[in-house]
């Protein structure tokens, strides 16, 4: 065993197992074995798919729609995607601009080792998403952290970003409204951002994996801005706006020689996307779009109770989420000497353990005092598994 050990790669040490999948797999572990597991570890709306998308996807079987397509999606997708971003946003892309993956995940993936060399710089605001440090590490490039304050929601800012630019830098990610805080860039800052790395010839990566769900003003993309298409990554996914994650499909919206570039790379490793889930996201971006105001106006209700809950526990303190459906409480007041607990990670396997509640560590983000809790859940395991943390803190501060 020591000898397969020593086999493995060395890049692939340069990654960790994602900590959302991590969490998951041990919340499915203790249910099976029969534990009441409230998990509000993963990211995914407990709503259903809607019919429209599910009824494309049954006619795509009838038709024997089953085959390869093109590795970078049908042009009939690609199509799809580049309209469905002008009608919203007021972009103006062409299919070639634009690349379809397996899932959201696979086009950030594919744009870092399509563009980052071993050396680059890749500014990433904390908390960040889990995946962007590991696919960053994976390219060989470095991540320069730029930290941001509760106080103000986590929001960053130009001013925050500017200090950490050097010749090195070759991309700064943005990911609003943010996993896991919630956090939302301001058009107006989100401008300064783009102004600033487009003048130093730096890629502004945009994630817009939650654009649609926000709870205080409307979606928009930076990519809209003029000139932004030159040095703007768009990253995109069906997942969560449609509730379609299981289906796996994402898109990049790019300079066209950068989606050749990742449409090469794609080609030697998943090749193309499923065929029946590219005609089901066809159908969710042109058809009706009333799940997402649904899902949207749940969503904030679940928001307005769990951040009202968590801020009524003694010691946790809560920035209030201004998007997606997470909240990113303050839990240090149960870290210490009284409670044995020295860090997020050790926090999460004791309220996993003894309150039989599923969250994410702080540390996975890239802070130590904090805890990822989703709501994309119902309100009866919300108030279960609220009161659970709310016990445990009480007993261990």
């Amino acid at each position: 065993m020591q000898a397969v050990a020593n086999a493995i790669a060395d890049r692939i040490s340069l990654i960790s197992v994602s900590s959302t999948m991590k969490v998951a797999a041990e919340a499915e572990r203790l249910r099976a074995e029969g534990a009441d597991i409230v998990d509000f570890g993963a990211g995914e709306p407990d709503f259903p798919t809607p019919d429209n998308i599910k009824k494309a996807a049954i006619r795509a079987l009838d038709d024997n729609f089953t085959k390869y397509t093109a590795v970078g999606g049908t042009a009939d997708l690609k199509k799809a995607v580049c309209e469905y971003h002008a009608r919203h946003f007021g972009t103006e892309y062409k299919p070639n601009e634009c690349l379809i993956t397996v899932g959201g995940k696979h086009i950030i993936f594919n744009a870092v080792q399509a563009l980052i060399n071993p050396g680059d710089e890749v500014v990433i605001p904390v908390p960040y998403w889990v995946t962007y440090k590991d696919v960053v590490n994976y390219a060989g490039g470095k991540c320069v952290f730029v930290d941001t304050d509760e106080g103000s929601g986590f929001a960053v800012t130009a001013a925050m970003i500017e200090p950490h630019l050097t010749a090195r830098t070759k991309m700064v990610i943005v990911n609003s409204p943010s996993n896991p805080s919630g956090a939302l860039v301001d058009r107006g800052e989100f401008e300064k951002i783009l102004k600033l790395t487009a003048e130093r010839g730096i890629y502004l990566m945009t994630d817009e994996c939650y654009c649609f769900f926000l709870y205080d003003s409307k979606p928009y993309s930076i990519a809209s801005l003029p000139g932004a298409k030159e040095s703007v990554l768009v990253v995109g996914s069906l997942s969560k706006t449609y509730a379609m994650t299981g289906w796996r499909i994402g898109f990049g919206l790019m300079p066209a020689p950068i989606i050749s570039a990742m449409t090469k790379l794609q080609s030697h490793s998943t090749s193309n996307p499923t065929s029946i889930a590219q005609k089901a996201a066809a159908e969710a971006l042109r058809g009706p779009q009333e799940s997402v105001q649904i899902m949207l106006a749940e969503y904030r209700n679940r928001r307005d109770f769990v951040i009202q809950r968590l801020r009524a526990i003694p010691g946790v303190t809560c920035a209030e989420p201004r998007g997606a459906f997470y909240a990113y409480p303050n839990l240090g007041v149960v870290l210490g000497k009284k409670s044995g607990i020295q860090n997020t990670l050790q926090l999460c396997e004791r309220l996993l353990s003894e309150a039989k509640v599923a969250v994410v560590p702080g540390e996975a983000f890239g802070t130590d005092r904090h805890i990822r809790l989703s709501y994309a859940t119902s309100m009866k395991e919300l108030e279960r598994g609220i009161e659970r943390i709310h016990q445990f803190v009480v007993q261990h501060s």
